[in-house]
């Protein structure tokens, strides 16, 4: 059997679209994009923890970066949406966790004294797994993810799968969690960066796809057991998707490139049942300097901002959807077989998935 940690799509030789991955083959492959973990598992029913990326070096609520969203649909929480949809800006770090721990992550990072006052936390439910009314994540887990993602090396490896936020997720009734991918778009188009990285915690076993191959179909209870003793019908999970471009978007193009990701999940088999979370932030880093709020009475009083003609755009929205289908199917890849509260999700191993492919 493969080792685990070679699973990975391209390690596999499972190669989804035509432009190249970055160096990481991640989001931070993004300058100056970051991602930190704290994992809890402990005793029999605690599976969780707690996912951030931060989008730059300095202080994001001092120096915030444009930015847009979009709801594929809307059972399911990213808090400090509308201030980004009011200001058009990321003001504070970004952080996932699960459905029930949003509001101590979102009170560590406003206090932590590197976000303004609504800082974006999303969720997924992991309650599947992992005692959730427990409320085990604590603010110290949260700002321990924190500076573990601003102590990080620049354009560092992400782990994935059962890691951070991800530990006690499901997708496409498999074991899921943290994925990424990142691709870089040609020169000719500018040589831009996009990342990506999903908490994927959706989908149905049946739909599941891979590069336009219906694996679900294959890959039934018989060959990978659906999940034991979870009464949860398939596909009522969620995914929270983070995109990060080293593009001069402005942020009505930020919305643009947010809305595409929803098209890497439905390559996948995604549909954003009635009773999912599917929520997708997109940031640009292309302009910096774009001071907000009260202090910016401190400085300039018009900025100088670039933006990127929309006639280069296609190929940003080309790499997101391939970057999002990767990411999603890393997710799957990476996680491991877990039990938790008497349940138990199976991994899906890189032999199954590539005898589904046909290789």
């Amino acid at each position: 059997m493969l080792p685990r940690m070679n699973q990975r799509a391209r390690d596999l030789g499972i190669v989804i679209g035509a432009m190249e991955p970055g160096p990481a083959n991640a989001i931070t492959d993004v300058a100056g994009v970051r991602v930190g973990h704290t994992t809890l598992i402990e005793g029999d029913s605690i599976r969780t923890g707690v996912t951030v990326v931060v989008p730059h070096d300095g202080h994001p609520g001092k120096d915030p970066l444009f930015a847009g969203c979009h709801r594929i649909n809307g059972n399911g929480d990213l808090t400090g949406l509308e201030w980004v949809r009011e200001l058009g800006m990321l003001t504070s770090p970004v952080a996932i966790t699960n459905t029930l721990s949003v509001g101590v992550v979102r009170d560590a990072l406003a206090t932590s004294g590197h976000s303004e006052h609504l800082p974006v936390v999303g969720e997924t439910y992991d309650g599947g797994l992992n005692d959730i009314e427990g409320q085990h994540v604590t603010a110290g887990n949260a700002l321990a993810a924190l500076e573990v993602a601003r102590s990080a090396p620049e354009r560092h490896p992400v782990d994935e799968g059962n890691v951070g936020g991800g530990t006690g997720m499901i997708c496409h009734e498999f074991k899921g969690g943290i994925g990424t991918s990142s691709r870089v778009v040609d020169d000719t188009a500018g040589g831009f960066t996009v990342g990506v990285l999903v908490q994927a915690n959706h989908g149905r076993r049946q739909r599941f796809r891979v590069n336009g191959i219906p694996v679900g179909e294959r890959l039934g209870a018989e060959v990978v057991p659906l999940p034991e003793d979870i009464d949860e019908s398939g596909g009522s999970g969620s995914i929270i998707i983070l995109v990060a471009a080293d593009a001069p978007l402005l942020p009505h193009q930020c919305n643009r490139l947010a809305l595409r990701a929803g098209f890497g999940v439905a390559r996948t088999g995604g549909v954003g049942e009635h009773s999912s979370g599917d929520l997708v932030l997109a940031f640009a880093t292309g302009n910096r300097g774009l001071v907000a709020g009260e202090s910016a009475l401190e400085g300039a009083r018009e900025l100088s901002t670039r933006m990127l003609s929309d006639a280069y755009i296609n190929p940003l929205y080309d790499a997101v959807i391939d970057a999002t289908e990767e990411a999603i199917v890393n997710a799957v890849l990476a996680a491991e077989t877990m039990t938790g509260r008497g349940a138990r999700v199976h991994a899906l191993d890189a032999e199954v998935l590539l005898g589904a492919l046909g290789r």
